[in-house]
Parts: C-alpha cells; structure tokens; sequence
C-alpha cells in the first residue's frame, strides 16, 4: 500500500441526504448497510475532493439529482491508502486490483462479501485513517473515505457551517 496525507485546511465536499445534514460527521449513513470500503457497523464518511464529484457520487446512476444539503469540510488527515497509486506494482498485494467490484451487487444480490470489505479489514488492521479512490462515476474525481474512529490526533475533519445553518438535530424529519 501506498499512503499519502492531505494537509491541514485540505477542502472536502459531500451531499448529504437533508435528514442527515444535522450529522455531517456522523459516518452513521454508511455504518447502518455497510459502505465500497466499511462493513456495516463500521462508521465512515465518504467525502470528494471538489464539488461535482461529490455531487455525481450523491446522484450515482440517477438521471436526476435528489434533494440534498451540499457541504464542504476542512480536514487534516494522514495515512490514506493511495488508490491513485495502484499502478505502481510492488506494495499492492493483488485483491486491491478488485476494488472496482460492485460491492452492491456482491453484497445485496449474491449474497457475497464484497472484496472490498476485505480491504477495509486490512486497512483497520494497520492503522491506516481511511482510503483514497478515483470515483466510478465522475471521470477524474477523486473521493476519500475516512473510518471515523480514526479521527484523532494528527486527524480532523470540521464540517463548515460558521453562520449555523445547518440543523442541530433531526427533529425536522420526524413524522
């Protein structure tokens, strides 16, 4: 594997589904079904790094874009896998070549655990924050996921929100 660090006040972006826009360092979203990189009950946040990437992520195969609460972060954040890198041979061992699977279809028809369950396994095992990976719907975006637990120390991730516009709780979605 091949690490590389975003510096402090690196800008990330996400779309948020509304309801979730209270939590937008949660990771809660991916935690509860599992995520390309997280198992389920595993919590992480899956953010872009510019706007329209985040965008065509919220969207995926959608020809419309669902509501959503765009939102921009500042982060710090060392010790991601590199998937930018994976070209580069020797450190890779040979199951990240199947990132690119669709872990949904894997996962929700087949009833398989996706190959990229594995690879966050073995990420968590090392110590690693999370993983950079080039988007599978955004030619030339690049996304990050970040396994929340990891957020401490040397790493941050800060919602910005400085006029608080976001909502503080979910009562607005209660029904």
């Amino acid at each position: 594997m091949i690490l590389h660090d975003l510096p402090p006040g690196t800008p990330l972006f996400r779309a948020h589904a509304p309801q979730w826009a209270s939590r937008p360092v949660s990771g809660e979203g991916a935690a509860r079904k599992g995520g390309r990189f997280n198992r389920p009950g595993v919590a992480s946040l899956y953010l872009s790094l510019d706007e329209l990437t985040a965008l065509r992520e919220y969207q995926q195969t959608s020809p419309f874009l669902p509501p959503c609460t765009m939102c921009s972060y500042t982060v710090a954040l060392r010790d991601l896998v590199d998937l930018r890198q994976l070209h580069r041979g020797d450190p890779w061992d040979d199951l990240w070549h199947d990132w690119r699977e669709d872990w949904r279809l894997l996962k929700l028809e087949q009833h398989i655990e996706p190959p990229t369950w594995v690879l966050g396994d073995l990420v968590l095992a090392r110590g690693h924050t999370g993983i950079l990976f080039p988007s599978q719907v955004h030619d030339g975006g690049v996304n990050v996921m970040v396994y929340i637990d990891r957020l401490q120390g040397a790493n941050t991730i800060e919602v910005n929100d400085p006029d608080r516009r976001l909502p503080q709780n979910q009562s607005s979605w209660t029904r």
